[in-house]
């Protein structure tokens, strides 16, 4: 972890630092992270394998907090140090009952939490139960406690604290925000359009198909999907395995069948940006690529998705 703090600094000092993700850099403990990112306002330490908060810094500023796909399952008293946390994620863990979860009673500004997959969301009258735990929080699991889904505007509102805009800006700044996202995906996908087609690369010495083999081809292609339709797989973080919410069995990407998978870049990745990109299975860690580093820092840039939820 600690050279991965030092890549993400990029030579900044840590108090100039505002963001840092720290995605995927495998580690059971906090090492590296220390008081001295000061006004750090949105922390990311999703899939890295954390057992234990020990060791987590204080971070007064900090008002976002990723600890997705983790096995965490409790020390969350340790996070007091960071009073000003407005969102937490902590889906994918191992948090099995109430009690684990009353140290964010504490928190006054907590407005957004999320527990997707943990134990404790099996308890019984579970969402009436943490809304009760938590005064100021308005959104469980996307939802409030009306079963009203949060919209995107509300959750980059409560991160970013601007509560006063006024609806106009919020629809300009809508308008803004889908036409980047769709020029984003332009640039990207044309840049790699080779990645995801070599069926329509042609080099000097290779016989074209003739027409009548591609129609053939196409017809198999055709009738392989009705005979075995593909099912719906959705995209987590992290990018290394899917679930298939047929049995909620994870798989990894390398043991996929030969079918047409459906990724799905939902809002809580990628905000508005909701498109659904069908590949062929021998495409699919191409396609991947996009969506991983270095590919990820250009989505960040044109569509900063961690401000989202």
């Amino acid at each position: 972890m600690e050279k991965r703090i030092e890549l993400e600094k990029r030579g900044k000092d840590p108090a100039e630092i505002k963001e840092l993700n720290l995605d995927n850099c495998r580690s059971t403990t906090i090492t590296g992270l220390t008081d001295e990112f000061c006004n750090l306002e949105s922390l990311s330490l999703i899939n890295v394998g954390l057992t234990s908060l020990k060791g987590f810094p204080k971070l007064p500023n900090l008002r976002k907090l990723e600890l997705s796909d983790n096995r965490i399952n409790n020390g969350l008293n340790l996070l007091a140090t960071s009073p000003k946390l407005t969102h937490l994620n902590l889906s994918g863990n191992r948090i099995k009952d109430l009690e684990t979860l009353k140290p964010l009673q504490d928190f006054k500004y907590l407005k957004n939490l999320d527990l997707f997959n943990n134990d404790a969301t099996t308890i019984d009258n579970y969402r009436e139960k943490i809304f009760k735990l938590i005064p100021s929080l308005k959104f469980l699991d996307g939802y409030d406690a009306d079963d009203k889904e949060v919209e995107d505007s509300d959750a980059e509102e409560e991160v970013n604290g601007n509560d006063d805009e006024s609806e106009e800006e919020d629809a300009s700044s809508d308008d803004d925000d889908e036409l980047d996202s769709s020029m984003g995906l332009n640039a990207v996908y044309s840049e790699n359009i080779e990645d995801f087609s070599d069926e329509g690369d042609y080099e000097a010495g290779e016989e074209e198909e003739d027409e009548d083999g591609i129609e053939e081809e196409e017809e198999e292609l055709e009738l392989g999907e009705d005979e075995s339709p593909a099912p719906e797989v959705s995209c987590e973080h992290g990018i290394r395995a899917v679930t298939d919410p047929r049995d909620g069995r994870r798989v990894a990407l390398k043991k996929l069948p030969n079918v047409f998978l459906t990724l799905v870049s939902s809002k809580r990745v990628f905000r508005e940006l909701k498109m659904l990109c069908f590949f062929k299975h021998e495409n699919v860690l191409s396609a991947l690529d996009i969506l991983q580093p270095p590919h990820l820092d250009f989505f960040q840039e044109m569509y900063p998705f961690s401000e989202s939820y």
